[in-house]
């Protein structure tokens, strides 16, 4: 029987019971379309039609400040650096990378390049300016002014797709700000995780007992949750206090928390640098927090190790780093793949997560001797992994003959416009393509943030929304 106190919840309030309901019937196994009928029969068929669609994606954002966004290039270089046979170029495949099948616009991958084979392809654009040596880089993540794609990301995820903590990053990150978009929960590493999890679910679950008669509104409703789950040892006595405390507290750490098998799947060893190791329980704890529909949007630092003598010894340091990234990768896929989409029986996170990666400086596209930090026209980089809504490939690039040069993009049709390169305008463009791959090709809620020329058909993929 609908209960006409869940019924009639508007807009914060109903926000929050959905992201309650979610998180109990997660941990208690209860599957989506027993979910939703529950939802209908307590709280009305405009809650359980809010609870059943998702109609934006799930984001992963790294930022490599301190130089970290440097080494991507090892995975993704720029296509006529990889194919310009300079022996002094910071690449470390010169005359092995090869053009990548499958792209809209030319790619080339590395011998350790990720997804060679799989549905997730980069579209990397020349965007931002050069801001060396800061930890936390904003340039080429910038929608408009005042306003961040972080920021703006997840503000897309919380309006269509509550979720119990909207937002988390791993410090140091400037998030910044947008219209809508909720408060970032800091942590300081990625074990952070876990225990910002536990803390903030039993947080959220025990507001209910400020209100006494949504108290037992929510009681009702984990009634028939936890009869939908066919489970006798749960004790009817708990109060919603106590049910947050005993479903959260003892169970959700255990399934937030990387375990060795976990970290096989990412290729990470035993001795593996810290960096690396963050990076890869970082990519766990978000897709199982993913899975539990209890985040919208993970924040990891990337490297912010400022690799300057990388290639002092030759190629075998970038080798190895290189191995490391693509396996990595190539595990966040696989792991994504493993993975049930909570919103959607017949998908998997495979199918919904979104990556961007941004940074402060990629350094110098063509001299390796102590990899310099300063860029070609003051130019930086932002790639983002759009899962189909996005036209794949190099938008823009550097040209090494001469002096070297880097080209723009045409937010049309995506051609590369040699000359002047403006960071700015172009870090604008390349954060809105990366909200309209969250907000899964609704233009719309991309224009709530940018204000800049229309994105064409050349560098997003058109939805019939």
């Amino acid at each position: 029987m609908v209960d006409d106190r869940l019924k009639d919840l508007r807009g914060p309030s109903r926000r929050e019971f959905l992201r309650w309901a979610g998180t109990v019937a997660a941990l208690l196994g209860v599957d989506r379309a027993r979910f939703l009928n529950v939802i209908g029969e307590t709280a009305g068929t405009a809650n359980a039609d809010v609870a059943a669609c998702a109609s934006t994606n799930l984001a992963f954002s790294l930022v490599g400040g301190n130089g970290g966004i440097s080494n991507i290039r090892l995975i993704a270089p720029h296509v006529k650096v990889a194919n310009g046979g300079n022996a002094n170029a910071p690449f470390h495949a010169i005359g092995k990378a090869v053009a990548a099948d499958g792209y809209d616009k030319p790619f080339m991958y590395a011998p350790e390049s990720p997804w060679k084979n799989g549905k997730w392809k980069w579209s990397a654009f020349m965007a931002g300016t050069n801001e060396t040596h800061t930890a936390t880089p904003q340039t080429a993540a910038t929608v408009a002014t005042g306003t961040s794609m972080l920021a703006a990301i997840s503000a897309i995820a919380t309006t269509a797709n509550p979720s119990l903590v909207p937002a988390i990053a791993i410090n140091p990150v400037n998030f910044g700000t947008a219209p809508g978009s909720p408060a970032v929960a800091s942590v300081n590493n990625a074990a952070g995780l876990v225990d910002l999890f536990n803390s903030a679910a039993s947080r959220a679950l025990l507001q209910a007992d400020q209100n006494a008669a949504l108290a037992e509104a929510y009681y009702k409703a984990f009634l028939n949750l936890n009869a939908a789950a066919n489970r006798s040892s749960t004790v009817k006595q708990y109060g919603v206090g106590k049910v947050a405390m005993n479903l959260l507290g003892k169970n959700l750490a255990e399934q937030l928390r990387p375990t060795p098998a976990d970290e096989a799947i990412f290729g990470l060893a035993a001795g593996a640098p810290t960096n690396v190791t963050e990076i890869v329980r970082a990519m766990i704890t978000a897709v199982k927090a993913f899975r539990l529909g209890l985040t919208s949007h993970v924040v990891a630092p990337f490297y912010r190790d400022d690799p300057h003598g990388l290639f002092a010894g030759g190629d075998a340091g970038a080798t190895t780093k290189a191995q490391m990234m693509g396996k990595y990768f190539d595990g966040l896929l696989q792991f994504a793949s493993a993975s049930p989409d909570p919103s959607c029986s017949s998908k998997t996170l495979a199918d919904r997560i979104i990556i961007t990666a941004h940074g402060d400086t990629p350094k110098s596209y063509n001299n390796r001797g102590g990899w310099p930090d300063g860029t070609t026209q003051n130019s930086n980089i932002l790639l983002v992994m759009g899962n189909g809504f996005l036209r794949s490939g190099w938008f823009g690039d550097f040209d090494p003959a001469g002096n070297g040069s880097v080209a723009g993009w045409d937010r049309t049709t995506g051609a590369a416009t040699p000359g002047a390169y403006n960071g700015a305008d172009l870090g604008n463009s390349a954060s809105a393509a990366a909200l309209y791959a969250m907000a899964r090709g609704d233009m719309r809620r991309v224009q709530d943030f940018y204000r800049g020329p229309a994105l064409g058909d050349g560098v997003i993929v058109p939805q019939n929304l």
